[in-house]
């Protein structure tokens, strides 16, 4: 909230008449449009920060004034609006792959990578997940609420089976043990709690990656949250440094050289996309511009002078 506040001031500073400031109920979309217009033109903020200045605004309107401001004053009013650059996702080759994994410690942490790169899965997709999520006799794994708000089915890899049937039984036996601390709990949405009340302390609610400490609430309730993905997204990228890999990598890397290989193995970008979860198969496209096969046959032009020479390239 403090980005919030701190956009909405600007806002309120740059609408003032000399030294006299203006009450928010006398800006409108005008207003708003030029002053997201002078982010991008004068201040030369990236786009996504424009975008959080314009939130922020609408939710003062919104929220806090009860004064919607809706598209009957934005829409007639057009602001210069920041380029959002377009980047090429870093993707892994599958050697750069087996040595990031082989250097992360401990070995769940290992498990949590390779379930990256076999399903795709964004990292808090992972962390999250429950143990009533996997699906071992189907072979398919079910992400909840992803991004979008969306449900959809990733393939449990054949090979990651008997691992993570072994972690669900380690969550299971220490939901045991927490149980008999009075302990046990997890957190679940208002909804679920609702018609599920069985599921803060059932083991199926429990979570796959579940943290360390249990944490007790004032009624003395013990609670397991979910891994930390930032502290996974530290060991991710300590992995790659002592590898040796010049690349930045993230957990996410995982999920752009997930979908770049299967791309570059011959499945339709049709799969790869719902396999993803991206409602537009234009996202997924992005991925073909970084595959390890050449889209038409061109040669280097230098490549043709070393031949001529009978040099090796």
């Amino acid at each position: 909230m403090d980005c919030y506040q701190n956009w909405i001031e600007d806002f309120l500073r740059f609408s003032r008449v000399g030294d006299r400031w203006r009450h928010p109920r006398e800006l409108r979309g005008p207003e708003l449009a030029t002053f997201l217009t002078h982010l991008a033109a004068d201040r030369r903020l990236s786009a996504s920060s424009q975008n959080q200045a314009a939130c922020a605004v609408v939710f003062l309107y919104n929220k806090v004034l009860v004064d919607e401001l809706g598209p009957e004053h934005l829409g007639k009013f057009s602001a210069l609006r920041a380029k959002r650059p377009q980047r090429l996702p870093v993707v892994l080759s599958t050697s750069e792959v087996q040595r990031v994994i082989a250097h992360l410690r401990p070995a769940i942490v290992g498990l949590m990578a390779e379930l990256l790169y076999g399903t795709g899965m964004r990292v808090n997709e992972c962390c999250t997940l429950r143990l009533r999520d996997l699906d071992f006799d189907r072979g398919h794994i079910h992400v909840r609420a992803a991004k979008g708000n969306k449900d959809r089915l990733v393939m449990l890899p054949k090979s990651l089976g008997g691992r993570l049937g072994s972690q669900v039984q380690k969550v299971r036996h220490r939901h045991a043990r927490d149980v008999r601390q009075g302990g046990g709990f997890v957190p679940v949405s208002d909804a679920e709690r609702h018609r599920m009340p069985y599921s803060q302390q059932d083991w199926r609610w429990q979570f796959l990656f579940a943290s360390k400490v249990m944490r007790r609430d004032e009624s003395g309730r013990g609670y397991r949250w979910f891994a930390d993905a930032g502290a996974f997204g530290r060991r991710v990228s300590s992995a790659a440094q002592e590898a040796g890999i010049a690349k930045r990598v993230s957990p996410h890397t995982f999920r752009h050289s997930f979908a770049t290989h299967l791309l570059e193995a011959g499945y339709d970008i049709r799969q790869v996309q719902t396999l993803l979860g991206h409602a537009d198969v234009g996202t997924t496209m992005i991925y073909t511009h970084v595959m390890n096969k050449p889209q038409i046959g061109v040669m280097s032009p230098l490549d043709r002078l070393a031949a001529a020479a009978g040099l090796d390239p």
